[in-house]
């Protein structure tokens, strides 16, 4: 049986190469069962509950480039602390993320620092993301990644 804090932080791990290789497809997938609480610099929060609003989010506001389908991004995921919960079958994350970017006339730069507290649940599929709420405490040039 894998340990189940390898199994959350494998989660964590799996949402940040989803970004990088721009599948928001599988970002989306991540979140059928659970939600993303957007909270903004002046603490307000928006829930974004469930597969197919997270793939509309993520959608809206992301570059994706089309030479290779990517948006040129590295998440650089750090210090990720697992508490289990409730008999095993929940558990919380704390992590923090520095998020990269580099294109040919853009060089190599962190664009955005968060924080990320995260939640799950362990069910017949095993490990899943109940919440992620992404608090953004730094920022960068974020001109060649967002959208909007």
């Amino acid at each position: 049986m894998a340990c189940n804090s390898c199994a959350i932080k494998n989660l964590i791990y799996q949402y940040a190469h989803h970004i990088d290789n721009g599948d928001l497809e599988s970002v989306a997938a991540m979140f059928a069962e659970g939600k993303i609480v957007a909270v903004d610099q002046r603490g307000g929060e928006t829930d974004v509950v469930g597969a197919e609003a997270v793939r509309a989010l993520y959608r809206s506001f992301t570059r994706i480039y089309d030479d290779d389908g990517s948006p040129h991004t590295l998440h650089m995921t750090s210090n990720v602390l697992v508490d289990l919960e409730d008999g095993g079958e929940r558990a919380r994350a704390r992590s923090y993320a520095v998020v990269f970017q580099a294109l040919g006339d853009f060089p190599l730069q962190p664009i955005i620092g968060v924080r990320y507290f995260d939640t799950f649940a362990l069910g017949a599929g095993g490990w899943r993301f109940g919440e992620r709420r992404i608090d953004v405490r730094l920022q960068g040039d974020l001109s060649r990644h967002l959208l909007r």
